[in-house]
């Protein structure tokens, strides 16, 4: 039976996905989704098909029409209120924390070894922090037999991101100069772009999915201790910093504030 309600799920993955630094792994560990998110991408190749696509088709839908129809309001807020749209994510991201601590049962869980694990994925993503983010650039219009291969290989390692919790898929197309290409062929709908992003997109997935049910299967505590670090660490790649203009600030605290309260409350609902 097709689970509807993972179109409004699919939304919040989508419309976070077009967003550099926020990732929508991180959205469905909001969720408390990302596990069966997981299982369901490997489940379509085995006899339960049919089950795992209820999950997965309107999840896609989802996101597939927040970040059709949300691009141009997400990039005109991100040109607008850059700090107070990024504030808002961060509410989202610090909210889900207490409940990947519950989840995890860290306390009689986590030894040393975890830990270790935690800070140094923290730090791994804190890092990007210092890296070039400038978004200028162009988007590509004219195509050809490397430039279907560059949006292949773009797709494919923008996904493998984007399943990670804490790394965000459009952060990494914006270090390599694709995320104005990736934006306006979703945005205007140019197939011919859309085509090499989403086969690069969907084999990115399929991998990256085999490989973090096999950690979740043999390493579980440890890829929880991953998943929060990875988390943490993003915190400081989304915060935005303070602005000049106390009211803006003002504005900002108040996004941050309905980010950890709509992320509280779908961690009551959804885990």
């Amino acid at each position: 039976m097709i689970e509807w309600r993972n179109l409004y799920r699919g939304l919040m993955m989508g419309a976070s996905d077009i967003v550099p630094g926020v990732s929508g792994g991180t959205i469905a560990v909001v969720l408390g989704i990302y596990e069966r998110f997981i299982e369901a991408i490997n489940g379509v190749f085995t006899k339960e098909w049919k089950k795992h696509l209820a999950f997965l088709i309107p999840l896609g839908v989802g996101i597939v029409f927040a970040m059709w129809s949300l691009a141009g309001i997400i990039n005109w807020a991100l040109n607008h209120y850059p700090n107070q749209l990024m504030f808002l994510f961060l509410g989202l991201i610090a909210g889900v924390i207490p409940f990947l601590a519950k989840k995890s049962n860290y306390q009689e869980t986590f030894g040393a070894t975890h830990f270790i694990i935690l800070i140094l994925a923290a730090l791994f993503v804190g890092s990007m922090v210092f890296v070039n983010q400038d978004p200028a650039g162009e988007a590509i219009t004219e195509f050809g037999p490397s430039i279907y291969i560059m949006l292949f290989l773009s797709g494919w390692l923008a996904s493998s991101a984007m399943i990670l919790p804490g790394v965000s898929g459009s952060f990494l197309l914006l270090l390599i100069g694709m995320y104005p290409t990736f934006s306006n062929a979703i945005h205007n709908l140019v197939i011919e772009a859309l085509i090499p992003l989403g086969l690069g997109i969907g084999l990115g997935l399929i991998v990256m999915s085999k490989v973090l049910r096999y950690l979740f299967h043999r390493f579980y505590y440890q890829t929880y201790a991953l998943i929060i670090g990875l988390v943490v660490g993003s915190l400081v790649v989304v915060f935005p910093g303070f602005e000049s203009d106390m009211v803006l600030n003002v504005f900002s605290i108040i996004f941050l504030i309905i980010g950890l309260l709509i992320a509280y409350g779908l961690g009551k609902v959804e885990h």
